[in-house]
Formats: C-alpha cells, sequence, structure tokens
C-alpha cells in the first residue's frame, strides 16, 4: 500500500498529520514503513510516530523540490504493529510556506 501527500506547511508551523483520514493511518497487519519525503525548499523538519514508538523525531528532510523517488530521498524505515496508529507532522522553520512532499509505503510483513 503506498499513501502520498503534497501539501504547503505554513510559515514557522507545525502541520496536521498528513495521514489523518487516509486508508492506512490505522494498520491492518503488522508492517514494514517506509517514509520518502521532500520539501520544496531547505528548513522542513519531519516527525513520524508509529503506535507508541517515535521513529523520527524533528529530523530535517532534502530540500530538493520535487516529489520523492526511491531509493533517494528515503527519510526512514520502521515496524508497526497491527492497530497501530501512523502520525506524519512536518515543521516548517522559515518565514515563508514550503511545499511537502511525501509517500509511505506500507509493506504487510
Amino acid at each position: 500500500m503506498v499513501m502520498t501527500d503534497v501539501r504547503t506547511v505554513a510559515a514557522n508551523a507545525t502541520s496536521a498529520n498528513v495521514l489523518g483520514g487516509k486508508i492506512a493511518e490505522f494498520l491492518n497487519e503488522n508492517s514494514v514503513l517506509r517514509l520518502y519525503a521532500t520539501g520544496a525548499a531547505v528548513g522542513m523538519f519531519c516527525t513520524m510516530l508509529v503506535g507508541d514508538s517515535t521513529l523520527i523525531d524533528d529530523q530535517e528532510i532534502s530540500g530538493i523540490n520535487r516529489f520523492p523517488i526511491k531509493p533517494d530521498d528515503l527519510v526512514d524505515e520502521g515496524a508497526g504493529f497491527e492497530k497501530d496508529r501512523i502520525i506524519l507532522r512536518f515543521r516548517n522553520t522559515t518565514g515563508a510556506g514550503i511545499v511537502v512532499k511525501s509517500r509511505m509505503e506500507i509493506e504487510p510483513l
């Protein structure tokens, strides 16, 4: 399963969960997760929580300004258990809005 998202994060703001309301926000089975993400400029950071685990804690992503490609834009790979909720947020540290693009791959174990 793949979930993608493109959105603008306002200046000095943090997005809501970009996976909120998507089909696999809650895992149906134990899975491997792969996050690919890019920003339209430098200064974009991401946090990813899966269940009660923090997989990514406010780490900067590439500012290459394109949709993420495999394997170049892999941010992190981790695991989640059935019923875990995936929360993915982006934080803009600049004085202007930045477009952020993400691709979350979910592979059942």
